[in-house]
């Protein structure tokens, strides 16, 4: 099982490839939680990762690729990966296949998450954390058990400035420069499946594991 999943932000990628990863031994790569992990484990890609953080400067392809072939090249990723939200852009993509390339590797399938305009500000605006105990809720999904105040160790709850509607708008702008032209990049190469992804997680991983099934991946 090689995937990428795509999508604009909010449209519940990240859920989904949990969720594929745990029933099929795959393994999911997200490029946050890649910086975070070299940069902690202070691997040389990770402290050039830092150098380019800490100045509050976009971390370059060529660190992420650089870490994205680290992890293809790793053992316990021969089950399968996830490709969570990478690559965002068409040059990153073509880095990609590059890399795939040279380690003999074939995309099974990419799939495009779809849900509208207006259910993403909603699931976005909607979401508060925890400060202390990065535990997440959402005010109409998943509610603490007290209006603002965290379930786990009574904090009080907050929302990321960058769910915030003028930072949401944002990030949906960038997603349609940037990542969007994907979309057309692997309908050429003829993997691109579409996937409705509103409604309820459950079923939403139905439909998936059926577009899945129909291209065996798993």
């Amino acid at each position: 099982m090689r995937l990428v999943f795509l999508g604009a932000p909010g449209v519940g990628k990240g859920t989904q490839a949990d969720k594929v990863a745990a029933q099929h031994g795959a393994r999911k790569i997200s490029t946050g939680d890649l910086l975070r992990e070299a940069v902690r484990n202070r691997t040389s890609l990770g402290l050039e990762a830092k150098a380019y953080m800490d100045q509050g400067r976009l971390v370059p392809d060529s660190v992420v690729i650089g870490l994205v072939r680290e992890k293809l090249a790793d053992p316990s990723y021969a089950k399968g990966f996830i490709l969570d939200g990478f690559p965002r852009t068409v040059p990153q993509a073509e880095e990609l296949g590059k890399v795939l390339d040279e380690q003999g590797i074939r995309l099974n399938r990419v799939i495009n998450f779809q849900v509208s305009r207006a259910e993403i500000v909603k699931r976005l605006s909607g979401r508060r954390s925890c400060p202390k105990c990065q535990a997440t809720y959402h005010v109409e999904f998943a509610p603490s058990k007290e209006a603002g105040v965290c379930d786990r160790c009574k904090d009080m709850l907050v929302q990321r400035s960058d769910d915030q509607r003028e930072a949401i708008e944002t990030r949906l702008k960038v997603y349609e420069e940037q990542t969007a032209p994907l979309i057309g990049f692997y309908e050429k190469k003829n993997i691109l499946s579409h996937l409705e992804s509103e409604g309820p997680v459950e079923s939403v991983y139905q439909s998936l594991s059926k577009v899945l099934a129909a291209y065996d991946t798993a």
